[in-house]
């Protein structure tokens, strides 16, 4: 019998979450509501069905989501019987932090803090997270099963090798593992086998007339008109937009694009020339590098 590539891949995705959840002491399942994420987790009731998911999803909430985001993320757990974990930095809500102003300051207290925080109050030691190795090269450093220090931090050069696919869930004290079941799979083998298993996914995905303004040769969609600074000449209008990757609203471009359903986004996504990344404006423009946030505790 002839296995398919996304079949493989699924059963590497699976074999991974039962060994971590074998061995765990308590686990958890980052959740942004993405197109990963969400795809890892439909894996995740996959294998471990007819049961409930094991774990928990785990959102951290910036503020400053997109609304159509937070809707599908509440639907879908509800749908896949997972529970769900919302944290949100209250106070750096209350002093008005936000990504127009505050930068690596807003990343670092908004997102990073309060995933810490909620880790070590749940004391959680399996992480499941959705990043891809082809993603970003800081991800290419990543083992699939990637040693976190007592402090939550990452050093790169002292991740264990994972030869045969043979993983070591082996931890000292106060560490965590951030697994990765998704690193072998790319944009295209997402969205294809969401096509081919029927992942529902966010709305944002897909191409509809929404409001947008040109930024810095980026795209952006006004979700909040009372949130958005306009600048002086920036004229809000109404295209026909989608998203490639999602993050707080004010710092991720979007692409012009007709690409309504499923097979329509594999198409547009086998032509295209840019990294789907390109729509994180945030990565570099506040000063600090995707691979520095990781090693203080970003995901």
């Amino acid at each position: 019998m002839t296995i398919s590539h996304l079949d493989r891949l699924e059963a590497e995705a699976i074999h991974i979450m039962r060994e971590a959840v074998a061995k765990a002491r308590a686990s958890v399942m980052l959740f942004s509501g993405g197109k990963d994420s969400t795809v890892m987790a439909h894996l995740a009731v996959k294998a471990f069905y007819p049961s409930r998911p094991p774990f928990p999803l785990l959102h951290i909430d910036s503020t400053w989501e997109f609304q159509d985001l937070l809707a599908f993320r509440d639907t879908f757990a509800r749908a896949q019987g997972f529970a769900l974990i919302v944290r949100s930095n209250e106070d750096g809500r209350a002093a008005g932090l936000n990504p127009f102003d505050h930068g690596e300051r807003y990343t670092a207290e908004m997102r990073t803090e309060p995933l810490k925080a909620a880790l070590d109050e749940g004391r959680f030691d399996m992480i499941f997270g959705g990043a891809r190795r082809d993603e970003e090269k800081s991800r290419a450093k990543e083992r699939v099963f990637s040693i976190r220090s007592a402090g939550h931090g990452w050093e790169p050069r002292q991740q264990r090798p994972e030869l045969w696919s043979l993983y070591n869930t082996r931890l000292g004290q106060g560490q965590s593992a951030r697994i990765f079941p998704l690193s072998n799979w790319t944009e295209v083998d997402i969205w294809s086998y969401a096509l081919s298993s029927d992942v529902s996914l966010a709305p944002l995905y897909f191409a509809a007339p929404r409001p947008v303004i040109e930024r810095d040769g980026a795209v952006l969609v006004i979700d909040e008109l009372d949130r958005i600074r306009l600048r002086p000449g920036e004229v809000v209008e109404t295209r026909s937009v989608r998203f490639r990757t999602l993050g707080c609203w004010p710092v991720t471009a979007a692409v012009y694009s007709e690409a309504s359903d499923l097979r329509s986004i594999v198409k547009e996504t086998l032509s295209a020339s840019l990294s789907e990344r390109q729509g994180r404006i945030g990565d570099n423009a506040d000063g600090g590098s995707l691979e520095q946030k990781k090693r203080q505790g970003y995901f």
